[in-house]
């Protein structure tokens, strides 16, 4: 099994981050380039892979009062992630996300994961400064 987590600090109030980041109809706005989300009955989730044109089963569950995602697939367990938003003051967060890969097939490795968190969680903060691209903003 393989772990991998990364964290980073935001310019704005948790429920602002965590809001933009468990909409489900937004998550291809701050997902990896290649991963896209499709919501089914809710928890269920379809997410699709462009790099292998692979749809795969999955759930993904919001706790709004823990500021807590957590997602994973369903059928085979290959991998599951969670994404966790703590207020840290002065209109601060710090937004952290964790994979585990519990099969070797499906983790791609450290070096391309962590940079797809990062990446990840750097558009997730453009996203919540710029509101999600809202002209209401």
């Amino acid at each position: 099994m393989a772990e991998y987590e990364r964290s980073r600090t935001m310019a704005a109030e948790p429920e602002q981050v965590f809001d933009r980041a468990a909409d489900v109809g937004q998550l291809d706005a701050w997902l990896p380039d290649d991963l896209h989300v499709r919501a089914e009955e809710p928890p269920a989730v379809t997410v699709h892979e462009d790099h292998r044109d692979h749809d795969t089963s999955a759930v993904l569950r919001a706790e709004g009062d823990q500021m807590r995602l957590e997602w994973g697939t369903r059928e085979q367990g290959g991998y599951a992630g969670w994404l966790q938003v703590a207020g840290i003051g002065s209109g601060a967060s710090e937004v952290t996300v964790h994979l585990s890969f519990f099969d070797a097939g499906h983790d791609p490795g450290e070096q391309r994961v962590c940079e797809a968190l990062d990446r990840s969680l750097l558009r997730l903060e453009e996203r919540v400064r710029t509101r999600g691209g809202d002209p209401a903003g």
